[in-house]
């Protein structure tokens, strides 16, 4: 196991500002989005704000194929998936191209209509921001008169989906609406997709010991992430760290009463697998409908590097948001 004693700041190039904010120094590409159908793309995407005082908004991506449809007053709608990116709650963007590009290929692939969230960042905003973001999406998005959502999305057939830390959003997310499914304004959940979500603990799993030195993210990181995420104070058996603290356990039979049916996809090379399959078994302890997808091989983010794992999982989602699609 791993004693290394990091600098978080440091390793992940974020400095501080006397205005209390950071400034990241990450030089990971971004995307602008394109909403011009005489470019030669197949998915449109743009940029809607949510929240201008929290400076939240979602970019929305658009199958082309549904503006040629042969009865444009009344088209077919797809799926709407509600999608939060990953980057340990601290970087990252939904206009990083790592997950612009994943959710182009996701929207033409399993023809979805997907709402990229971008939510603030820790250590600016300790969680719960990144939750109450969230919950604040949603809520927008059954809401909001937006014409590519209104057209184009059957709202009765919304995922809330994720990646890493992202999946945590997209998890406690779930975990809030199973309590307000009377006021998200015909937004009816059918399930979620959680990719690797990220959870912790003070006692080690058997994964995490296993993995503490991976090379690409090692436990000294994540425990670093979860330094910079969670309350000032707070350790990682935090009800916002902890898939066992706070009350969500006990969330999980409204959950099956609703009907919902949750994806927990992994890898056995990601020192956080231990985690997500112990979600994975308490849901269905709770008689939720769970689809296990756990590969032998990859590593923590492989989707996002590797062609063929990006379109295995996509497939998987596709078949997962058409479950009576042949």
């Amino acid at each position: 196991m791993s004693n290394e004693t990091i600098d978080p700041y440091h390793r992940f190039q974020i400095l501080p500002n006397p205005d209390g904010t950071f400034t990241r120094g990450n030089a990971v590409p971004t995307t602008a989005p394109s909403s011009d159908p005489s470019l030669p793309i197949s998915v449109l995407t743009k940029d809607i704000t949510i929240n201008p005082h929290n400076h939240t908004w979602l970019r929305l991506f658009l199958p082309r194929s549904l503006l040629s449809s042969s009865n444009p007053s009344n088209p077919n709608k797809l799926p709407l998936i509600i999608f939060f990116h990953g980057g340990g709650f601290v970087l990252l963007s939904a206009a990083s191209s790592m997950f612009h590009d994943f959710c182009v290929q996701m929207a033409d692939s399993a023809q979805a209509i997907v709402a990229s969230v971008e939510y603030r960042l820790a250590p600016e905003h300790r969680l719960p921001a990144g939750y109450d973001d969230g919950a604040e999406a949603l809520r927008w998005i059954g809401n909001c008169e937006d014409e590519w959502l209104r057209q184009y999305s059957d709202y009765s057939k919304c995922y809330l989906m994720g990646n890493s830390a992202g999946a945590t959003i997209a998890y406690r997310t779930g975990l809030r609406a199973v309590e307000e499914v009377n006021d998200l304004d015909g937004v009816k959940i059918q399930g979620l997709i959680l990719r690797q979500p990220f959870f912790g603990g003070v006692q080690r799993t058997e994964s995490e010991l296993r993995l503490a030195n991976n090379r690409l993210i090692p436990l000294c990181v994540t425990d670093s992430m979860w330094e910079l995420a969670l309350p000032t104070g707070a350790d990682r058996d935090h009800e916002y760290c902890s898939v066992r603290a706070g009350n969500g356990v006990q969330k999980f039979e409204k959950m099956k009463d609703l009907g919902w049916r949750v994806l927990v996809s992994g890898n056995n090379g990601d020192l956080l697998v231990d985690r997500y399959k112990e979600l994975a078994q308490l849901m269905e302890e709770k008689g939720v409908k769970v689809v296990k997808d756990f590969q032998e091989e990859g590593f923590h983010g492989v989707e996002l590097f590797d062609p063929l794992k990006a379109s295995q999982f996509i497939d998987l989602v596709k078949h997962f948001i058409n479950p009576n699609r042949v």
